[in-house]
């Protein structure tokens, strides 16, 4: 490994969850995500899909040799089992792993684990050890608690659109997934807190997770605008509400960030791009003012910025030490050095595709390796005979469970 995290005392293998058993009935995005950051820190996590199927996922594209490089990428370091949990005698085969498990994640919409005898009520009685985490779109709770739900419709339920794109335009997604990826990543945190406090109390804990409700949590400054102000905000395009000079500003040939996020900061700003009177313009004296005069400020700083391209701009304001940046494609971002450098682009080897590039794990850590290279992604069913083993169904045939 080439980056500083390689350096100091041996590295161990794995990750803080090891020894940890996830059972994992996710699908699609949401649920598969929290389960990839649980096998990312250790954690041993069993995959139960749908057989024939498995998870909708591995219908979705881009596909790669007719494997899907989304599926992969959300289920690499996984195992997958095929079970169909409306039989008794795979439900049975569940219980057996859950009875090993010291989690289990689900995000079905509310109220279909218990239609097939697995809610939490069931399973606490019959495992009490075992920490239940459900991650849906409305919650166990409240009167949307039945209505599906994806990404998109917790984007717009949740307030997150009504505040991207531009001042005037149309109703725009967030690029990413966010209302599914932080949906995972509050679930994760659930997890971690409930593993620690069943070490503490030896209690196990349900965990409900709505997707709503995690983009609620994420509007931060805009909540905090409408409840002090009774403004309703809208969109800036990439211009923050309350610092100025925080934006994207047109140079000689594309686009610069500067975040300036105090009067330091924009002193240090105006000075680099020739613009001392700038720090010296009343209207733009504090960084109130400054967001009360946005669009002159604007107007003042590009005038500047059109002597130089981003480039050059970026090495000057760099020396200068103002945060700044260009707008990089996703090409721009898998290559740049300091990306590869925090080993944020992994490999992992599949054996019909070969080497495959994915996202890397964000979270590192000074006694646990962080290998450039982490375990495929698993074929549907592909561990069956493994798992049923290690269950003591070592004889039993697919077709006869």
């Amino acid at each position: 490994m080439t980056s500083q995290m390689a350096t100091g005392p041996k590295r161990a293998a794995g990750g803080p969850l090891n020894g940890v058993l996830v059972i994992d009935l996710t699908r699609v995005l949401a649920g598969p995500y929290c389960t990839l950051l649980m096998s990312d820190l250790g954690a041993r996590v069993i995959k139960v899909e749908i057989p024939e199927t498995g998870d909708d996922a591995r219908q979705i594209g881009p596909f790669i040799k007719q494997k899907s490089a989304y599926f992969m990428s959300l289920n690499r370091g996984k195992e997958s089992i095929a079970l169909n949990l409306k039989i008794d005698r795979d439900r049975q085969i569940l219980h057996q792993l859950l009875a090993r498990a010291d989690v289990v994640v689900e995000n079905f919409r509310s109220g279909t684990m218990d239609k097939l005898n697995l809610g939490w009520d069931t399973l606490h009685e019959r495992h009490p050890r075992l920490i239940y985490a459900a991650v849906s779109g409305f919650g166990h709770s409240g009167p949307y608690q039945s209505k599906p739900a994806y990404d998109l419709v917790v984007q717009a339920m949740g307030g997150i659109m009504s505040l991207t794109g531009q001042e005037g335009g149309p109703p725009t997604r967030v690029g990413t997934s966010i209302g599914d990826l932080s949906a995972g990543l509050f679930t994760a945190v659930g997890i971690s807190s409930a593993l620690y406090h069943r070490s503490q109390t030896g209690e196990a804990l349900k965990i409900d997770v709505s997707m709503l409700d995690c983009q609620v949590a994420l509007l931060e400054n805009a909540i905090a605008r409408y409840l002090t102000t009774g403004s309703v905000p809208g969109p800036l395009g990439a211009r923050h509400p309350s610092i100025a000079p925080f934006d994207a500003y047109t140079t000689d040939d594309s686009h610069v960030i500067v975040a300036a996020g105090n009067n330091n900061l924009f002193e240090r700003f105006a000075k680099a791009i020739g613009g001392r009177q700038l720090a010296q313009d009343p209207r733009y004296a504090t960084n109130d003012l400054r967001c009360q005069n946005v669009e002159e400020l604007k107007h003042d700083i590009e005038a500047l910025l059109a002597r130089h391209t981003t480039a050059q701009w970026i090495d000057i304001l760099d020396k200068a030490g103002v945060p700044c940046s260009p707008i990089n494609t996703v090409s721009d971002v898998l290559s740049d050095e300091q990306v590869k450098y925090r080993n944020m682009v992994i490999t992992t080897p599949d054996p019909i595709i070969g080497d495959i590039k994915m996202a890397g794990n964000p979270i590192k850590f000074d006694r646990f390796d962080d290998p450039h290279t982490r375990p495929a992604a698993p074929d549907l069913d592909a561990d069956r005979q493994r798992i049923l083993a290690s269950l003591g169904i070592e004889t039993a045939k697919k077709e006869e469970i």
